[in-house]
């Protein structure tokens, strides 16, 4: 089985390795992915995160250094996430690229406002790197 999938992107004029440097530490997220950062700490080499059903984590399966920010988020039922994030060569700066999946029983309006989160948090990530 497969899910759709949406590709959102931003241009961010900064290398790849500085993006990736600062996109991939999990100690940043607060400052620009809000949908993974309440309340962010590292616990035995686990990064939680707080969220509505409880305490979530948070692992990016890599390679990180390669580009690839991918990361996994496990629910507190077990369930786990996969959210594809790439950091590609764009000229002389970088693209990020988020794979959002249109999992089963997800809604248009649902799908909608995921897609809207993530443009806000690769639009963060964008003014951040480029301030």
């Amino acid at each position: 089985m497969t899910w759709p999938a949406l590709h959102i992107s931003r241009s961010i004029r900064r290398s790849p390795r500085e993006v990736v440097a600062f996109a991939g530490d999990p100690a940043q997220l607060p400052r620009w992915a809000a949908g993974l950062s309440s309340g962010i700490r590292l616990v035995d080499d686990r990064w939680l995160a707080e969220s509505p059903m409880g305490d979530i984590e948070v692992a990016f399966v890599g390679p990180v250094a390669a580009g690839v920010l991918d990361h996994d988020v496990t629910l507190p039922g077990g369930v786990v996430v996969h959210n594809p994030l790439r950091v590609l060569r764009n000229d002389e700066g970088s693209e990020v690229v988020f794979t959002l999946y249109r999992r089963e029983g997800v809604g248009d309006a649902e799908f909608a406002d995921d897609a809207a989160a993530i443009e806000a948090d690769l639009e963060s990530l964008r003014a951040i790197m480029e301030a």
